[in-house]
């Protein structure tokens, strides 16, 4: 692969960039305090504003590896941060990164991940050379399939017991889309 870090990318309806510390108090209100976001997670929601400036800081200390991809989803007519997406997880040896997400309730049902998630693909497959983006999700939340789905990403199995998250240890749905898929479905008009 070749690692880039984490770009500001821009959609629509939305600003993809690197957090700022002046960014705890919107992430904390939009995202990070709310039980229904961090349901099917693996952190707890936040207490306080100052707990999510902690994470923030680590976050944004990270921004100096260039194979960190940590994203501030941005709405541009809110101009606050509603949620993140990032790369959790990575095997250099197959180029595959996978993907983690999460954005605030109001902007849930919306499509606002959709296009968040479209758009790191994009740039994982045509700027990094990424060869695989993975993604999964509780069973239990299958809207997050969903979003999933609609990025061109394909079913691949259930995981029992794979992961634990704010629900115990729980059986996960697998989906990934390849570089090839990707630039097939692209050609194709489908993406």
């Amino acid at each position: 692969m070749e690692h880039k870090g984490t770009r500001t990318l821009e959609t629509k309806r939305l600003v993809l960039r690197r957090f700022v510390l002046s960014d705890a108090d919107a992430f904390f209100r939009n995202c990070c305090y709310d039980e229904r976001v961090t349901r099917y997670l693996s952190w707890q929601p936040h207490k306080d504003p100052d707990e999510t400036r902690e994470i923030l800081s680590r976050w944004i200390g990270a921004y100096e590896d260039p194979k960190t991809y940590q994203w501030a989803i941005v709405l541009k007519d809110l101009d606050e941060v509603i949620g993140t997406i990032s790369v959790v997880g990575m095997k250099e040896k197959t180029e595959t990164v996978h993907i983690g997400y999460e954005i605030g309730f109001p902007w849930w049902h919306r499509g606002i991940m959709t296009e968040a998630f479209g758009r790191v693909i994009d740039y994982l497959f045509t700027e990094v050379k990424a060869g695989r983006i993975e993604a999964w999700h509780d069973t239990a939340n299958p809207n997050s399939g969903g979003v999933m789905r609609k990025c061109g990403l394909l079913y691949e199995g259930t995981h029992r017991k794979a992961e634990r998250d704010n629900q115990g240890i729980v059986d996960v749905c697998v989906y990934a889309i390849l570089r090839e898929d990707y630039i097939e479905m692209k050609k194709d008009g489908g993406l």
